[in-house]
C-alpha cells in the first residue's frame, strides 16, 4: 500500500502520470484514467466517502479529490458496472 496527497495534483492527467511512474506497467489507456478506459488492461477506481466504488474520471476533479478516501487498481474487466452509478451520482450532486 502507498499512501498519495491528492492535494499535490492538479487533474486527473497528473495523477495518471505518477501512478504509471510508481508502478511501471500499469496501463491506463490511450488518453488517460477517463478516456478509453476499455484499451487498457488496468483501470483505476476509488472508494468515495460514502463507500461506493467508481472509476476515477467519472466525476469532477475537485468532487473526486474532495471525495476520494482509497484508490484501488483493478482489472477492466473486474471494473464493469462502476461507471453506471458514478455517472448517477455525478448527476445528483451537482
Amino acid at each position: 500500500l502507498r499512501k498519495i496527497d491528492l492535494k499535490t495534483y492538479k487533474n486527473y492527467k497528473d495523477l495518471s502520470t505518477a501512478l504509471e511512474k510508481m508502478f511501471i506497467g500499469f496501463t491506463t489507456g490511450k488518453g488517460g484514467l477517463s478516456e478509453s478506459r476499455t484499451d487498457g488492461e488496468y483501470v483505476l477506481t476509488f472508494e468515495d466517502k460514502d463507500g461506493d466504488w467508481m472509476l476515477v474520471g467519472d466525476v469532477p476533479w475537485e468532487m473526486f479529490a474532495d471525495s476520494c478516501r482509497r484508490l484501488r487498481i483493478m482489472k477492466g474487466s473486474d471494473a464493469i458496472g462502476l461507471a453506471p452509478r458514478a455517472v448517477e451520482k455525478s448527476k445528483n450532486r451537482n
